[in-house]
């Protein structure tokens, strides 16, 4: 039998994810079955279970995606030079946050994350690493701008990302990551 290549493999885990990401999106996760996953990726259960057991697996890698995204921009913004001010920092991350608020981005299900963690002690681990890897961040960026309790500072920007992201979904206004941070800029500038 013919070795199937790595590009293959990655390429049909990434459908199944995005197929996943879409039913998710629309009908919640309790609503959607693994059935609906498999019809949504043109995919056999012999396929999707190869890559997957079950549909909370799917969650967390979901849940994983969106992490490694948040990273990536986080190294950015922590490496950059100069280093830019609490504020500035936070719009950067909320820009990439807000960047995954289309119809099937990974924000989208965000809440049903949340929701999903407070049952599931495997996923709740996974978004803890997520936050803490995002508050560690935030604080390096405090830390990097020179603010004198960085750490304090880090975890209040911290606090405002899940505000930011309610904000975003559940409120009929229409909310940018640079308008939310004019809003709070007055008080991160105090702490510049």
């Amino acid at each position: 039998m013919p070795r199937v290549s790595d590009q293959h493999l990655a390429a049909r885990r990434a459908q199944i994810l995005e197929a996943a990401r879409g039913c998710f999106a629309r009908e919640g996760f309790h609503r959607t079955s693994m059935a609906d996953i498999l019809d949504a990726a043109g995919l056999s259960a012999g396929a999707v279970y190869r890559y997957f057991r079950s549909k909370e697996e799917i969650v967390a890698a979901i849940a994983g995606q969106a992490g490694a995204g948040l990273a990536e921009r986080l190294a950015e913004v922590t490496a950059a030079e100069p280093a830019p001010s609490p504020a500035d920092a936070l719009e950067q991350v909320l820009s990439f946050v807000d960047s995954q608020a289309r119809p099937e981005g990974s924000l989208r299900i965000a809440l049903q994350v949340w929701a999903e963690a407070l049952r599931d002690p495997a996923l709740a681990a996974r978004v803890e690493e997520n936050y803490t890897m995002l508050r560690d961040g935030l604080v390096l960026a405090c830390e990097r701008a020179g603010v004198t309790d960085a750490d304090r500072v880090g975890r209040v920007l911290l606090s405002l990302v899940p505000g930011f992201v309610l904000r975003r979904l559940l409120m009929s206004e229409r909310l940018s990551a640079e308008s939310f941070v004019a809003e709070v800029r007055p008080l991160l500038e105090a702490v510049d």
